[in-house]
């Protein structure tokens, strides 16, 4: 599984791109490899989870993080495509507050690899999208926190000229200077 790493503007998050295998049968890609993803990334990790998710158009979902348990997030798209955004929520990063987007679609086949520590979300940018995405640890409800995913302070620039379909709970979502956030801050990938 060749993998080519794209850093971001936030170190610990990086843009995964595969190789994909095309002839005239069509194609094939090895979606996930632990030993390449170690090796590509310098990180090594143990994922718990899987999930599936299904979006309509105009749908934002997000920002989305847990207090305790703080998943690091595997995500890829096989339909559609999105904008897909982190925003790191550790205090002693020098990056603390600030967030990078990256388009996923089926066709680019781009994977981005959120460490936890991070608030996560997405928009939908067509008529809908299924998003599939590995996590490092399990949900609990109880400490899911979610982030305003229109904070100014933030700033995340959206791709949409659209108000946007909202959970109740993005809708209600408090500020970043008002949610817990972490006092942490993890080693980067490269430093392992």
């Amino acid at each position: 599984m060749p993998l080519n790493v794209i850093p971001t503007a936030i170190a610990d998050v990086l843009v995964l791109v595969p190789q994909v295998f095309e002839d005239d049968r069509g194609s094939f890609v090895e979606s996930f490899n632990a030993r390449a993803f170690a090796a590509a990334t310098g990180v090594e990790t143990t994922f718990v989870q899987d999930n599936h998710s299904l979006s309509g158009r105009r749908v934002l979902r997000g920002m989305h993080y847990q207090i305790s348990h703080p998943q690091g997030k595997l995500i890829r798209v096989i339909e559609g495509s999105v904008f897909d955004v982190a925003v790191d929520l550790r205090r002693s990063s020098p990056t603390f507050g600030r967030w990078v987007g990256e388009v996923l679609s089926a066709e680019n086949r781009r994977q981005m690899w959120i460490p936890p520590g991070f608030a996560h979300g997405f928009v939908v940018l067509g008529e809908r999208a299924q998003c599939l995405y590995k996590t490092t640890d399990y949900w609990y409800p109880e400490f899911e926190r979610t982030v305003l995913w229109n904070d100014p302070d933030i700033g995340i620039a959206w791709p949409i000229a659209f108000a946007p379909q909202l959970a109740d709970k993005d809708a209600k979502a408090l500020p970043l200077s008002a949610v817990e956030t972490f006092a942490w801050l993890l080693p980067s990938p490269k430093s392992n």
